[in-house]
């Protein structure tokens, strides 16, 4: 079990004394859950719905694995490209050259949003909440709660990428909104909230994916 401090503390032990670069860790924990989604099956379009952080990031590297793997997928932004910082902002422009359809839908009527969204339901095989990480704390703020609540009703079936956003990593109690995971692909080791009865409505299927690194070194 990790806990919010832990799984920070494993990637930086990763980056700065095992000497992993950010962006292959985000590499391979993108390239974990598209594998996942393979072997449950994709038949139809793939939604990323992607924030500013890291948990962004793994998501538009899942987008363009399936991509690359000929897979037909769309990003939904949570925040604008010239928000994202760091690998996060370095994954997003290896996704450019792959022509992914991108909807940008920062600074929009949430009602608007909705609409969009709605429109692109049509043969949904899955949608992906790559939003919030173990970092989150508290409520999904505007515009990722609208997401949430979408992503919630939307056709397919639903993949939260290391923890569903809205959840809390270190207690497992849910907000309002929160993600409710059909399958989660969780980094390196489950997260200390997921003990948490509330927490396994939304979580679904728990799949533990590596992330490349060696982790009895980095305990």
């Amino acid at each position: 079990m990790l806990n919010r401090q832990q799984a920070r503390d494993f990637d930086r032990r990763a980056i700065e004394d095992l000497g992993f670069p950010g962006m292959l860790l985000m590499e391979n924990a993108g390239r974990a859950c598209v594998d996942v989604m393979e072997r449950l099956g994709i038949e139809g379009q793939v939604i990323v719905v992607c924030g500013r952080g890291n948990n962004g990031g793994d998501g538009f590297v899942i987008a363009r694995h399936l991509a690359v793997r000929g897979h037909a997928v769309r990003v939904v932004l949570g925040a604008r490209p010239s928000e994202l910082r760091g690998d996060a902002r370095l994954a997003f422009d290896l996704l450019v050259p792959c022509h992914v359809p991108l909807h940008d839908e920062t600074g929009v009527n949430p009602a608007l949003v909705l609409q969009e969204l709605d429109a692109m339901d049509d043969q949904v095989a899955w949608v992906v909440d790559a939003l919030l990480g173990s970092g989150a704390t508290g409520a999904p703020r505007p515009p990722f709660d609208t997401f949430i609540d979408w992503m919630n009703t939307a056709g397919g079936r639903r993949l939260a990428v290391d923890l569903p956003s809205g959840l809390d990593c270190d207690t497992g109690e849910p907000t309002r909104p929160t993600f409710r995971a059909d399958h989660t692909c969780t980094f390196v080791a489950p997260k200390a909230g997921f003990t948490n009865p509330r927490a396994q409505e939304f979580l679904g299927h728990i799949h533990v994916v590596d992330i490349g690194v060696p982790a009895p070194e980095v305990r």
